[in-house]
C-alpha cells in the first residue's frame, strides 16, 4: 500500500476524501479499525477506543465500519455520537482510552469525510505511527491477529459524553467571572458543536442567539459557520449583540466578529490572546507558536512586546509538536485553530471562544475597543495547478527565481512556496510592506512554476 517512508492514506490531518471514493470507503474504515485494534492492543488490560463524529450523513457508515474492525480485534468501542474533535481528544484522556477516533472532514462540504486518530494522551498521531498503521493495513495476514470468539470487543453509547465535555469547558472559564448581560451570536455550522456550544455559553450566563444548530446530515458548513461567517456578522448587527462566534464543522476552529460585525483576523485573535496571557503572567515559552503562514505583522507585534514567534509547518498537529517540544502553551493558525495546551491537546474552538469572552468580560469594554496594536502587512496567496506527482520546486530554474525574489525583498517581506497537502497545486504566499512589490514577486514565482510544469 505504501513504502516504508511515505503515507498513501494519511495527509496533513488524518485521512480525508469524498465519501465512497478511495480512501473514504467503508472497506478502508473497516481495515483501519482492524489495524488500529492490533496496534493499540498492547498490555493485559481491556482495551477501549473512543469514536466520535460530526453531523455528516456518512458518519453512520464509517462509525459502524470502524466499530466492526475494532471489536473484531477485541477492542471495546465507546461511541459518543456528534461531538467536537477537541471533545474526542479530551474524552480519550479522561476515560483513559487507548485511542480516540474522530470522523470529520472539518470545514469541507458534507460529501467529504475524514478519519483523525488520537493517541492515549489525546494528541494526534505522529507521522511514524500513521505509517505503521498503513503498514499493518497492507498485511495479508490480519486474520492471524483475530482473538477467540469470547474475546471480541463490545460497543456502547456513552450517554454522559456531552455533560463531561460541557463541564470540562466551563471549568476553563474563571469562576469569578460571568457572562450574564452579554448577548452572543453563535453559529455552529450545523456541525458537531450544535448542542454543546450553546449549552456551555447559556450555563455561564450568556444570552445566546444560536445559528446553524439544526443539522440534517447534508447542511454542515453549508453557507454557515467559520467558512461563511457573513450570516453571523449580519445577525450580530441586527440583534446588537456583543460579539459573534462561528465554528467549523468539527468545532476545532473559531472565527470571531466584534460588536460592529467586523471579523478579527486569525493572527489578530492570536495576538489578542498572547498579549493578555503575557499580561497575566500565564504565557509560557516566551512567545507563541504559529505556522509559516502567519502574517509578518504578528511577528513584529510580538517582538515589540518582548515575545517571540516560532513558526511550524501548516497543520495544527505540527504546531502542537513544536509547543510540546519547546515548552509553549499557546499556539495556533491563521484559520482559527488555537491550542491552549494548559487545557486541551488540540485546537478547540469552544475553549478559544471562552478565552475571548474572558477578555471581553474582564476588560469590561466592547471587543471593537480592545485594540492590540496589530498591523497586518499585505499578503498574497495564490495556487498554481500542477500535474499530479510533479515536483517543480525541486527544479533549479524555479529555485533560482525564488532565491532572487527573496533577496530582492530582503527584510521588508518574505515568501513561502509549498506543495498542497491535499491537491495537485503549489501554494505561493508573498507578504511585505509594499503591495506592488509583493504583487510582482508573486506573479514572478507563479510564472516560473507554470513554465517548469509546461502549463504555458
Amino acid at each position: 500500500m505504501n513504502s516504508a517512508n511515505s503515507r498513501s492514506l494519511f495527509g496533513t490531518d488524518g485521512i480525508r476524501g469524498k465519501v465512497n471514493t478511495h480512501p473514504m470507503t467503508a472497506e478502508i474504515a473497516l481495515s483501519l479499525g482492524r489495524a488500529a485494534g492490533i496496534i493499540f492492543r498492547t498490555g493485559s488490560h481491556r482495551h477501549s477506543v473512543v469514536i466520535g463524529k460530526d453531523t455528516r450523513l456518512s458518519g453512520y457508515m464509517f462509525e459502524s465500519a470502524l466499530q466492526a474492525g475494532l471489536t473484531s480485534m477485541g477492542v471495546n468501542c465507546l461511541l459518543v455520537g456528534p461531538m467536537p474533535t477537541p471533545a474526542v481528544a479530551f474524552l480519550t484522556r479522561a476515560l483513559r482510552a487507548d485511542a480516540g477516533i474522530m470522523l470529520s472532514a472539518s470545514h469541507n462540504p458534507f460529501y467529504d469525510n475524514g478519519i483523525k486518530i488520537f493517541g492515549p494522551a489525546g494528541m494526534k498521531l505522529d507521522d511514524d505511527m500513521e505509517r505503521e498503521i498503513e503498514r499493518v493495513m497492507a498485511e495479508a495476514n490480519l486474520d492471524l491477529h483475530m482473538p477467540e470468539p469470547d474475546q471480541l470487543g463490545r460497543a456502547k453509547r456513552l450517554e454522559s459524553a456531552d455533560g463531561r465535555y460541557i463541564e470540562f469547558c466551563k471549568n476553563c472559564f474563571p469562576r469569578n467571572l460571568s457572562l450574564v448581560g452579554l448577548r452572543v451570536v453563535v453559529d455552529c455550522a450545523n456541525g458537531a458543536a450544535y448542542k454543546v456550544a450553546p449549552a456551555i455559553l447559556r450555563e455561564l450566563g450568556a444570552e445566546v442567539i444560536a445559528m446553524g444548530d439544526a443539522p440534517n446530515g447534508i447542511n454542515i458548513n453549508d453557507n454557515c459557520g467559520a467558512m461563511h461567517p457573513r450570516g453571523m456578522q449580519e445577525k450580530v448587527r441586527d440583534v446588537r449583540a456583543d460579539l459573534g462566534l462561528a465554528f467549523d464543522g468539527d468545532a476545532d476552529r473559531l472565527v470571531v466578529c466584534d460588536d460592529h460585525g467586523q471579523l478579527l483576523h486569525g493572527d489578530a485573535l492570536l495576538a489578542l490572546l498572547a498579549l493578555e496571557m503575557n499580561r497575566q503572567g500565564t504565557l509560557k515559552g516566551g512567545g507563541v507558536v504559529a505556522t509559516v503562514m502567519s502574517n509578518l505583522g504578528l511577528e513584529r507585534l510580538l517582538a515589540e512586546n518582548g515575545l517571540s514567534l516560532a513558526r511550524a509547518n501548516v497543520g495544527d498537529r505540527y504546531v502542537l509538536e513544536h509547543m510540546v517540544q519547546n515548552g509553549y502553551n499557546l499556539g495556533g493558525e491563521q484559520s482559527g485553530h488555537t491550542i491552549f495546551l494548559d487545557h486541551n491537546t488540540t485546537g478547540d474552538g469552544i475553549i478559544s471562544a471562552l478565552k475571548v469572552l474572558e477578555i471581553r468580560v474582564s476588560q469590561a469594554r466592547p471587543l471593537s475597543r480592545i485594540n492590540n496594536g496589530l498591523r497586518l502587512v499585505p499578503q498574497l496567496l495564490r495556487n498554481v495547478d500542477i500535474v499530479r506527482g510533479s515536483k517543480p520546486l525541486e527544479l533549479p530554474q524555479v529555485q533560482e527565481v525564488m532565491e532572487r525574489v527573496q533577496q530582492r525583498m530582503a527584510s521588508s517581506g518574505r515568501i513561502l512556496v509549498r506543495p498542497s497537502g491535499t491537491e495537485p497545486k503549489i501554494r505561493v504566499m508573498v507578504e511585505g510592506d509594499d503591495p506592488r512589490q509583493i504583487e510582482d514577486a508573486c506573479e514572478e514565482i507563479c510564472l516560473a512554476i507554470r513554465k517548469a510544469v509546461g502549463m504555458i
